[in-house]
């Protein structure tokens, strides 16, 4: 593993730990999710990505802010929080309930569009002695299938096409009830 992958991996225990002694809820999503359901990093990753609720943004980012982690000058603050610390990059999307209790997307364009069922039900994941809460593998499945459905102006991305390759053969249901 090089060192931004152990960087990470740093990062993610330490956003946990923070999240965890604070009261709030997170859950890893995208490739960082993946490699913690499989159990070992898989392949180099840009950045670490979670999602929190809309209502604990500004505390987690005040707890963020105070190990050192700094807002991501080139991204909008209403969308997401974005935050930098040396050369790892965290991205914590918002989250929110619709009327109907449905878990939504929390801010930006696509604010109130329902996520997945049972996105946030699933088990935990690990790496070595790492263990951290993440959406459910069919959500990630789902998200990695649909993300040229959702965004048709930018093509399947390789590494979503290698991921579904990797979860596909772990025996995971792709449909959540």
């Amino acid at each position: 593993m090089d060192g931004l992958a152990s960087r990470q991996l740093d990062s993610i225990a330490e956003l946990a730990r923070l999240a965890s002694a604070a009261g709030i809820e997170v859950w890893l999503r995208g490739g960082w999710a993946m490699d913690f359901h499989l159990g070992e990093v898989t392949r180099p990753h840009v950045d670490v990505d979670w999602y929190c609720w809309r209502a604990d943004a500004g505390r987690l980012g005040g707890l963020l802010r105070a190990h050192g982690w700094r807002p991501d000058p080139a991204m909008p603050v209403d969308v997401q929080l974005d935050l930098v610390r040396a050369d790892v990059e965290m991205s914590v999307a918002y989250l929110a309930r619709d009327g109907a209790g449905r878990v939504v997307v929390g801010a930006g364009d696509w604010a109130g569009t329902a996520l997945p069922g049972g996105m946030l039900g699933g088990p935990p994941g690990r790496i070595g002695p790492l263990t951290v809460p993440m959406i459910s593998v069919a959500a990630q499945i789902e998200f990695k299938k649909m993300f040229p459905v959702w965004m048709p102006d930018r093509p399947r991305r390789a590494k979503d096409a290698a991921d579904l390759a990797r979860l596909r053969p772990t025996g995971v249901c792709e449909k959540q009830p």
